[in-house]
């Protein structure tokens, strides 16, 4: 374990073994840095804080802050950071609320771009990529490999559902199902993200069952589009990824569905 004379690492504050804390960093008595852990410098980690194992926090980075909620005293909110995560320059995170579950957590593996940031209460999943200035605002869940280019922003309460991308300077204000490409100021979706399935090594026949359920859900006209994912779960029954989109449809959201764009515009 090395720590830089300029650095202040409070009393209270667990490092484990191997942590790197550099120039003018900041670790608040409530924080626990696991093993291999990495603040290059001017780094600040406050509040009830863990950051998991070989994680990698590039200068600026600002950790722990209390919910940006008006009139927010709680000071018992956590924040949660998985193994491996890579954060670059001036990335935020908040720790959860009162009103919220008290806790916000990000999965393992994720790389989060210069100035990203991640709200109070999200529910970030593992192995994410945001592009620089993607923000997130409070109570947003996103699943596992979930892609987001530059800019894009997260309304509060929205859902990203797993192996999504979401383009660039994009206004995510509805829930975007799994394995979608969504684009847009008032997002809509393109599509499947077939370059994303293709890369998880997801055989042939279950893609095109993903567009076929795609297909049908979004463009079929047989009874509402409750009753058209419950017919393609049925249909392709057994097969994870088409009941993880009809299960997310089907699912008590806060927030409306985006839907597709008109036919002739999906590829």
């Amino acid at each position: 374990m090395t720590v830089h004379p300029t650095a202040v690492v409070e009393d209270g504050a667990a490092l484990g073994a191997g942590v790197e804390i550099g120039p003018f960093c900041h670790v608040g008595p409530r924080v626990v840095l696991e093993d291999g852990v990495k603040l290059r410098s001017h780094v600040s980690v406050t509040g009830i804080t863990r950051i998991g194992k070989n994680s990698d926090l590039y200068p600026g980075v600002v950790l722990g802050g209390a919910g940006q909620i008006r009139g927010n005293t709680f000071a018992d909110g956590r924040l949660e950071i998985g193994a491996a995560c890579v954060l670059r320059e001036m990335v935020s995170m908040n720790v959860g609320s009162l009103k919220g579950g008290g806790v916000t957590r990000v999965g393992a593996n994720g790389y989060f771009m210069a100035n990203s940031h991640v709200g109070h209460d999200c529910m970030v999943g593992e192995g994410v990529t945001f592009a620089n200035s993607v923000a997130l605002g409070g109570h947003v869940e996103i699943g596992d490999g979930v892609i987001f280019g530059g800019l894009a922003a997260v309304q509060q309460f929205c859902r990203v559902g797993k192996g999504a991308m979401v383009g660039g300077l994009t206004g995510v204000n509805r829930d975007i199902i799994p394995y979608a490409m969504a684009f847009g100021d008032h997002v809509e979706l393109a599509g499947l993200n077939l370059i994303g399935l293709k890369r998880r090594g997801l055989p042939r026949d279950t893609i095109n069952a993903l567009r076929a359920t795609f297909r049908s859900v979004f463009y079929g006209e047989d009874g509402d589009m409750a009753a058209r994912a419950h017919a393609a779960k049925e249909k392709y029954a057994g097969m994870a990824e088409v009941a993880e989109i009809a299960d997310f449809i089907l699912a008590d959201a806060k927030q409306p569905l985006c839907l597709a764009r008109r036919r002739g515009e999906v590829e």
